[in-house]
């Protein structure tokens, strides 16, 4: 694990807490990493192996996803150290010991990620009276019911047609992650006249030359099987998933699933980063130097909080998908447009641009 130290700057992180609660069962960390633009929001994971660096470059990603978007939130990111398939009344009560460890961090908003949803989100909000993401029922905007994060992956792909990316219609799609942001976007893209080629999640790989049926695919995970189970599907490895043959590469499970061991495999021409974290620094430069386009995930993936930050000021589902398409599209065209005139790696134009406004909200702040 890389040092604490190493991954501190003048940005952050503000906060580092560990929650230890042996009673409940509950292991955790809450990373706030900059509070200069306002409270700060971040899901909540839940996995068996995070950890503190994990945390850490999370938090990092949403400061700058929330600073490149214009919202009015700083960045934040919450680990469980748990088994997100743990029966519903152990996680309610893990959830429930969360929130209560969480109640005095008023500067953090949590929200859901990989092993949380709306319902978890709910819990913690009957406890601390703060939480995004909400059910329906509750005045809340089910992101992952209405694929908020996948409709901005659509929309930076479609952009990067612009800028010497792949043309979407006609073009082979490969899915990693066919769950909350990776199915979504699959169907966006589909709907634009790209085949869905393959897809993966936790059990495997599945190969479609012709293309999956998405409808077919969609009531398959529904009724709890694996894409390996797609009928007259090809099946391998989950990792196998990285090195197909596509033109657009959508990562949008777990981070480094993209590093040195298979960047040099990649065939894909563009990556569109649904994930949080899905690629290694490493990877990403000797991907752009082959001339393979990323659009990085605090560009591309931002639509969750984007409809996260709308819902809290009490905006719509209309209005939240709207903001969605308008931050997105203009946020991947600067970053592109950069990119174009200078040859700079993606990222580092992004970062660019989420850290001058993270700067010169910073700089108004008090000095101590």
């Amino acid at each position: 694990m890389t040092a604490i130290f190493d991954m501190t700057d003048d940005i952050g992180p503000e906060k580092v807490i560990h929650i230890n609660t042996p009673r409940a069962g509950l292991q955790a960390i809450v990373v706030v990493d900059n509070t200069a633009i306002g409270a700060a929001i971040g899901g909540v994971r839940m996995a068996p192996d995070a950890d503190l660096e994990e945390c850490m470059r999370l938090a990092r990603a949403m400061s700058l996803k929330n600073a490149a978007a214009g919202l009015p939130h700083g960045g934040a990111k919450a680990v469980i150290i748990a088994d997100p398939s743990m029966p519903m009344a152990e996680k309610h009560s893990l959830i429930c010991a969360f929130a209560r460890a969480i109640d005095q961090i008023t500067d953090y908003i949590p929200g859901p990620d990989m092993g949380t949803d709306e319902t978890c989100m709910a819990w913690v909000r009957n406890e601390t009276g703060r939480a995004v993401g909400l059910p329906r029922v509750i005045g809340g905007i089910p992101l992952d019911e209405i694929g908020a994060t996948g409709h901005g992956v659509a929309v930076a792909a479609g952009v990067a047609q612009d800028f010497g990316g792949v043309a979407l219609d006609g073009a082979r799609v490969a899915v990693q992650g066919y769950g909350a942001v990776g199915r979504h976007a699959a169907h966006r893209l589909a709907d634009k006249g790209a085949r869905i080629v393959a897809v993966a999640d936790s059990h495997g790989t599945a190969f479609h030359a012709t293309g999956f049926d998405l409808a077919r695919l969609d009531a398959l995970k529904a009724a709890g099987q694996s894409v390996t189970d797609y009928p007259g599907a090809d099946g391998a490895a989950r990792g196998a998933i990285i090195t197909a043959d596509c033109d657009i590469l959508i990562p949008s499970a777990r981070p480094d699933v993209i590093n040195s061991s298979n960047a040099d495999g990649i065939k894909a021409n563009l990556i569109i980063e649904g994930a949080n974290i899905p690629a290694t620094a490493d990877a990403e430069k000797a991907l752009h130097k082959r001339g393979v386009l990323v659009i990085p995930d605090f560009i591309a993936n931002a639509g969750g909080v984007i409809c996260a930050a709308v819902e809290y000021r009490g905006g719509t589902q209309a209005e939240a998908m709207t903001i969605i398409a308008s931050k997105i599209s203009e946020n991947t065209r600067d970053m592109l447009q950069i990119v174009k005139d200078t040859g700079a790696l993606p990222r580092d134009a992004a970062r660019k641009l989420a850290e001058a406004r993270l700067q010169e909200a910073m700089s108004l702040q008090r000095l101590f």
